[in-house]
């Protein structure tokens, strides 16, 4: 008997923390929770909602919460002979409720979740959403609703449409069914269509505070030290998601061992380098290699920033704030390590795309990092 293929993993999961349909609460966004029940308590809803900010801040927990809300709120409450309730002050859904539990179980027939299926093939995911998703989302409401009230749309994320993909919900968007709200998930909407953002009302969320953060990593059960909070919410520039990654990675010790190197700039241990650079690009292990092109790229940025802003921001590591006021004293200084950052990030995208020698990236990326350093070091 052939083995049963294993389920493949689903898109909008973050691997180790719960899907965000299972996440309870949302930590630090409850601005944007009341400018939505705001709209909705004036009676002004509009039809398509983009949810926006960098990953991992919380916005598909939010879009689930809203379409809880809509699913299992009634449009217009009878108020009878004791007149209309006051309008909801939270987005809070009783998880007992039915509409919550079939929408945890994916089973709740009013909404519609649009996200990356299967390749051509079933034996891995798609790269893109494509436009036959999209499709089968204009059939889902061709069918009237269960009971004729609201239904919902989550697309997560838009950001991964494919050009056809994109254009055919623009159509569904210019002329959207009655009773329908779309929550559309965005990383980076300043490189979807125009036209697309035109017809979408914008819920920008913003970084997560260290406290926010800490909470969201425990009820993620991801809890990290106290005393690690400040620095893994200045690595992950207050996104819970790239905190949970970089608590999973242990991020915090390897950017630790990254300053340690680099106190030697501009004069780089070549065997403490070559060591570095075998190790983050160990076969079978490409979650450290990408950890360390993301450190490498961390630091360069919180370089650049410190000497531009003309302050040290709390450190993500020990010596950092030393090692910034040395490498970066001047705003000229300051653009010479943009640029080189720049630079380094395009080199590696290349180099991974051509597949290029792991080992020999990073290593090449650091001695010009070194390089940078005796230029600065010599014209200062």
């Amino acid at each position: 008997m052939a083995a049963t293929p294993d389920p493949l993993p689903e898109p909008d999961r973050l691997e180790g923390a719960p899907h965000p349909r299972e996440t309870a609460r949302l930590y630090g966004h409850g601005a944007a929770e009341a400018e939505f029940l705001a709209a909705h308590a004036r009676g002004r809803l509009h039809h398509a909602w983009m949810l926006t900010g960098p990953r991992g801040l919380g916005k598909a927990t939010l879009a689930w919460r809203i379409a809880r809300f809509l699913l299992a709120t009634p449009a217009e409450p009878d108020g009878g002979m004791f007149g209309a309730p006051p309008p909801p002050e939270s987005l809070d859904i009783d998880p007992e409720h039915p509409v919550a539990r079939r929408m945890k179980a994916l089973a709740e027939p009013r909404l519609f979740l649009l996200r990356r299926g299967a390749n051509k093939t079933g034996s891995a995911l798609s790269q893109v959403i494509t436009v036959e998703e999209v499709r089968a989302l204009k059939k889902f409401f061709a069918l009237s609703a269960a009971d004729g009230g609201a239904r919902v749309a989550i697309i997560d994320s838009i950001d991964e449409m494919n050009p056809s993909a994109a254009n055919a919900l623009l159509k569904v968007l210019e002329e959207p069914p009655p009773g329908v709200t779309f929550l559309l998930i965005s990383h980076q909407p300043a490189r979807l269509l125009p036209t697309i953002r035109s017809r979408c009302r914008e819920l920008r969320l913003s970084p997560l505070s260290p406290d926010d953060m800490a909470r969201a990593l425990d009820q993620a059960g991801g809890g990290i030290d106290p005393d690690q909070t400040i620095a893994l919410a200045e690595l992950a520039g207050g996104s819970a998601g790239e905190a949970f990654r970089l608590t999973n990675l242990d991020g915090l010790a390897a950017y630790a061992g990254l300053l340690r190197l680099f106190r030697d700039l501009p004069r780089l241990d070549r065997p403490r380098v070559i060591a570095l650079a075998e190790a983050a690009a160990a076969r079978g292990n490409p979650e450290a290699f990408d950890l360390t092109l993301t450190l490498i790229d961390l630091f360069l940025a919180r370089l650049s920033r410190a000497a531009v802003a003309r302050q040290t921001p709390p450190e993500a590591g020990p010596g950092e704030a030393e090692l910034f006021a040395r490498l970066a004293p001047d705003t000229r200084a300051a653009l010479i390590w943009a640029d080189l950052a720049q630079s380094l990030t395009q080199r590696a995208r290349r180099g991974k795309a051509v597949n290029l020698d792991p080992a020999a990236l990073l290593m090449d990326m650091l001695f010009r990092i070194d390089e940078t350093a005796g230029h600065l070091a010599t014209a200062g």
